[in-house]
């Protein structure tokens, strides 16, 4: 993953394409060039129209650079960034504001390519690739570009979901003060939810959910569990992200919400186990017991009393039990 700052400095998270992605779509868009020119030779072989060979070998010439710089810059224009190896493996060319690729950076991209690619047999791109944070062969860095994928990977994490009764509180949250470290640990927190025993789950949700509403506003609902409370943040942060990049980039894409068939007051079906606290096949209650702490040791100090809050003192009237850190 990776910030963008758009036009309006606004901070944009997208997913960076990673070398073998970019890789394979590389060798696609390299056979359809290849076809191609192979196919503009013959052509211009059989039909003979012209004798001179110093002619022909100008003809030869002009359809190579044709193919080679007139491909990807027509393609990658006129599908705001997609050439057809790219579009195969959902990769796209967009500014390094997020907005969408403009004709002068593909034109430089493809002048760069015909370098770095064709004549260096793509030695400097790979090199640049393996330096560079965000992946970019040389043509990238001039040009001002980034190739992002547009499509989620294997194994990125459970997918952040709307809870549909926290879907209205959410949209009116401020997120603009929640720093991208505090935001990274609730993503990773959520992610290992399944694989945490039940105290510890418990202790680090309302630690990271305490965290978190010291840059969140407003307070969540009263009865709100830590991990339904960090979904709901996550999730309205991706959906806005998502909306701003793609009025940017033209895709229309449009991220909803809240899941079909999911009334308020309810938690989602899953029938995955995707949702931390979800049985298969089972929905999940509105209002989800804590889990019960484990027994302490001897010199422990005794359990928090009966009816204190997520964070375990004693009730706060803030709404939902988060108390911001003092």
């Amino acid at each position: 993953m990776s910030d963008v700052v758009t036009g309006e400095a606004v901070v944009v998270e997208v997913r960076v394409a990673q070398l073998p992605s970019r890789a394979a779509a590389l060798l696609i868009d390299i056979a359809v060039q290849f076809t191609t020119l192979l196919g503009a030779y013959f052509l211009v072989g059989a039909l003979a129209f012209v004798s001179d060979p110093a002619l022909t070998r100008l003809v030869y010439i002009a359809l190579t650079v044709l193919v080679l710089v007139g491909y990807p810059v027509a393609f990658e224009t006129l599908s705001r960034g997609r050439s057809l190896g790219k579009l195969a493996l959902g990769l796209r060319v967009v500014s390094d504001d997020g907005g969408p690729e403009r004709f002068r950076q593909a034109l430089f991209r493809a002048l760069a390519g015909s370098l770095e690619i064709w004549a260096l047999s793509g030695a400097p791109a790979l090199i640049s690739s393996l330096v560079s944070e965000r992946s970019k062969r040389v043509g990238d860095i001039f040009a001002g570009t980034l190739v992002i994928s547009e499509r989620a990977p294997r194994g990125y994490g459970p997918p952040l979901d709307m809870p549909p009764q926290l879907a209205a509180w959410a949209a009116t949250l401020e997120l603009s003060r929640l720093p991208e470290q505090v935001a990274a640990t609730a993503r990773q927190y959520l992610t290992r939810w399944h694989d945490l025993s039940p105290a510890v789950r418990h202790q680090m949700g309302v630690r990271i959910a305490t965290e978190m509403s010291a840059f969140v506003s407003p307070p969540p609902p009263p009865d709100v569990p830590p991990f339904a409370y960090l979904t709901a943040v996550l999730a309205e942060r991706r959906r806005r992200d998502r909306e701003r990049l793609a009025r940017r980039t033209g895709s229309g894409h449009h991220t909803p919400q809240t899941g079909p068939g999911h009334p308020a007051g309810q938690w989602p079906d899953d029938p995955a186990g995707r949702w931390p606290g979800g049985s298969a096949g089972q929905p999940v209650p509105a209002r989800i017991p804590l889990p019960p702490p484990a027994a302490p040791p001897t010199s422990s100090p005794p359990p928090p009393p009966p009816g204190a809050g997520l964070t375990g003192r004693a009730p706060d009237p803030t709404p939902g039990g988060f108390v911001p850190p003092a």
